[in-house]
């Protein structure tokens, strides 16, 4: 029992710890609760996998995917746009889940681009999917973690 009140009690200074210097230590990013650093790579596809993403429209998805990302403060490291799939790194708050983010990016880039260039209502009956890939990137240290 002792040991498991000690685990405890050293999880919650660390958690304390790093809340205190949380804006100070590089690469992580705080929340009121959480210390992270919570990277992804996301990959997914218009439908049918049509090289829809070029040009003006691929300009503009850019544009969407950094201001939706932007306002559920989450931050875009990496965004590659290529003709018939998206790559996107990103690091968002584990709280707020990296599945919620996804489904908000892939519904308001499709809406959108779908709203604004009437070519792609013709050539796709939609433009999203519901299949993504998801990929953790970096972690921990396992010297960091062990007691």
């Amino acid at each position: 029992m002792t040991r498991i009140c000690e685990a405890k009690f050293c999880l919650h200074s660390i958690a304390a710890r790093g809340h205190i210097l949380g804006r100070a230590l590089e690469g992580y990013q705080s929340n009121h609760n959480v210390v992270y650093s919570s990277k992804v790579h996301c990959v997914w596809t218009p439908k049918y996998l049509r090289s829809v993403l070029v040009g003006l429209i691929a300009i503009r998805c850019e544009q969407i995917m950094r201001q939706v990302a932007a306002k559920y403060q989450a931050e875009i490291l990496a965004l590659d746009i290529m003709p018939d799939h998206v790559h996107v790194l990103v690091e968002v708050d584990p709280q707020f889940g990296i599945h919620r983010l996804v489904k908000i990016l892939k519904g308001v880039w499709s809406h959108s681009l779908r709203q604004e260039f009437r070519t792609l209502k013709s050539r796709l009956p939609t433009l999203g999917t519901n299949r993504y890939f998801v990929s953790t990137a970096g972690g921990a240290p396992l010297a960091g973690i062990q007691p």
